[in-house]
């Protein structure tokens, strides 16, 4: 019992009643009911849940778990904060592209009316000024 609470767990084996059991060369059900080493599963739980309820886990593997728990918890939350994220860039970059989109038309407005202006005279362009210096 001892040994199973320091943490030396077996190969194979938990902090547990099953591995007690096992460990002691006993048979398991021996530990229940009025059988004659049911003292001995109270003491094992009673110890083992004053163990945990002071923050140490005797068992590698349920320390484990639990801090694997304790990942996955903090990973879900990073993934929700990084969802939300995206999808706010996602609202965004459709507001910049209708911006964008209405900014080309009125645009294409302005040279509409200011190719009918009879008063506009427009200019060459760059290419046509540089073939007639040649």
């Amino acid at each position: 019992m001892d040994r199973l609470l320091r943490g030396e767990i077996p190969p194979g084996g938990r902090c547990d009643i099953k591995t007690l059991a096992r460990e002691a060369d006993v048979d398991r059900t021996a530990f229940y009911g009025t059988r004659p080493y049911a003292h001995l599963r109270e003491e094992f739980e009673r110890r083992l849940e004053a163990l945990q309820h002071a923050g140490k886990i005797p068992d590698p593997r349920e320390a484990q778990i639990d801090r694997l728990k304790a990942q996955v918890t903090t990973f879900k939350e990073r993934l929700a904060t990084v969802e939300k994220a995206n999808e706010e860039l996602g609202d965004f970059r459709v507001q910049a592209l209708a911006r964008l989109a209405a900014q080309h038309e009125e645009i294409v407005h302005l040279r509409g009316i200011a190719n009918a202006a009879s008063r506009v005279t427009r200019l060459p362009g760059a290419r046509a000024a540089t073939m007639g210096s040649c």
